[in-house]
């Protein structure tokens, strides 16, 4: 039995100018601002948006109605997550169930960071490793699960 390939790959997506894409990529219905680079193997989705002079670095995830603003810096290995599995169990295609991600400007996180559906002001440092559960509304430094200001 063969099974269904579906190949990505970039499809419908608005570019700003002086983009750089290191493929593969899997980028979809999103809209990526004017000077961003984007490392192998990410993936964008619909309803997403980069801001300008953004880097994005390899093997990150960043699921729909994520807003990342401009000049920010994504390290490796990140994951974006937009479904709290507030019944229990996964909202699947119940997008009614999927919330929000805002990240300000000048926002750097650290590799392999996770961040739930948050906000976070301009001006933050993530470290490598943390988990974000909740808005982080003063610039600083956050590290640790859940993610705290340390300074």
């Amino acid at each position: 039995m063969k099974p269904i390939i579906k190949n990505i790959g970039i499809v419908d997506v608005a570019f700003g100018k002086d983009v750089i894409i290191v493929e593969p990529v899997n980028l979809y219905g999103c809209t990526i601002g004017d000077n961003v680079f984007i490392g192998p193997f990410v993936e964008i989705q619909k309803n997403a948006s980069i801001g300008k002079n953004t880097r994005i670095q390899s093997h990150t995830f960043i699921c729909e109605l994520v807003a990342i603003g401009e000049s920010c810096f994504i390290g490796h290995g990140v994951v974006f997550i937009n479904d709290t599995f507030r019944d229990g169990s996964p909202a699947g295609a119940d997008q009614n169930l999927w919330k929000h991600t805002n990240v300000g400007n000048r926002v750097s996180i650290g590799s392999n960071a996770t961040i739930l559906p948050v906000s976070i002001c301009d001006d933050v440092v993530i470290g490598a490793g943390a988990v974000v559960t909740k808005n982080i509304d003063i610039a600083g430094k956050y590290a640790g699960n859940p993610a705290i200001l340390l300074r």
